[in-house]
């Protein structure tokens, strides 16, 4: 029997309209959530993200604060604008869009950002606190991958999940929250990436599997147990002649092949993407309560 698709487009949909609800009491009260997005230079993907961010705030009623930075604009006036918003009481959240132009340091500037305004959960200080388990924002395409999970039915305490990538966006911080003591945690992690050898004798032993390698194919048919969970983070762009752009998005599992075996599956485009945007709403929702 081929796997359940596991929709992260009604996921977030749901989750939107509960933080419209959110919002709307925050209004009641006076308090118009606020997020800063900080874009420097043209990049298209860059814009496109950045535009549908928008859109999703004006969608469920938080005020979206533009800056549409010029690519050549110095360390110092970058972080300027940084500390412009970190002191603007009508601002609950900032952002600024990576990657920066190869001439600005992004280390400096994630630093530069208030702990409190950090809604996409990468500075130094929040990551610590989601480490050892504090309150804290935590980032936004691993904690969609955690609702995903919860909202889907899929029982994470006592499992065994192994986790497909180690990066700081992704890989660690998933594999982290998951194995905290904690409601929809409290799971036995293996965190495994592309140069783990003999990759099939971790995955074929979890009940969960997270995907996010950055690289097609990672995931095939003969390396899952039947009734595998399977969440697929990746994106990554394929020639496709038939395709009018010339290519098509796949995800690091063999979607068609891997779906005959598991249980829950997510598709590419479709499944983390949509969740990603919907948690920064999230964090800079709760930002805002906070206040």
């Amino acid at each position: 029997m081929a796997a359940r698709i596991i929709d992260g487009k009604q996921v977030a949909k749901d989750m939107r309209e509960e933080l419209k609800a959110k919002v709307a009491t925050l209004k009641e009260k006076g308090i118009v959530p606020g997020l800063a997005v900080i874009l420097v230079g043209e990049d298209p993907a860059s814009r496109s993200y950045v535009s549908a961010k928008e859109k999703a705030c004006e969608e469920i009623g938080i005020y979206s604060d533009d800056n549409r930075l010029p690519a050549d604009i110095s360390q110092e006036e970058l972080m300027a604008v940084v500390e412009e918003k970190n002191n603007d009481p009508k601002i609950n959240g900032i952002l600024v869009q990576l990657p920066l132009p190869g001439s600005l340091d992004e280390s400096e500037v994630l630093l530069a950002i208030d702990p409190a305004k950090d809604v996409d959960g990468f500075h130094p200080m929040n990551v610590g606190k989601m480490i050892v388990g504090e309150k804290s924002f935590l980032p936004c395409t691993p904690h969609g991958v955690v609702q995903l999970l919860a909202r889907s039915g899929v029982e994470v305490d006592g499992a065994h999940v192994v986790v497909v990538g180690r990066s700081n966006i992704v890989g660690k911080p998933v594999a982290n929250m998951l194995s905290q003591k904690k409601e929809n945690a409290n799971a036995t992690v293996t965190l495994c990436h592309t140069r783990t050898k003999d990759m099939a004798h971790f995955t074929k032993q979890a009940d969960i599997i997270i995907a996010a390698a950055g690289r097609p194919n990672t995931i095939t048919a003969d390396m899952v147990k039947d009734g595998v969970v399977v969440i697929d983070v990746g994106v990554n762009r394929v020639e496709d002649a038939t395709r009018k752009r010339g290519y098509r998005l796949v995800g690091d599992v063999d979607f068609d092949a891997v779906k005959e075996k598991a249980s829950l599956i997510t598709p590419v485009p479709g499944g983390v993407g949509p969740m990603t945007i919907t948690m920064l709403l999230y964090n800079t929702v709760e930002s805002a309560e906070n206040s």
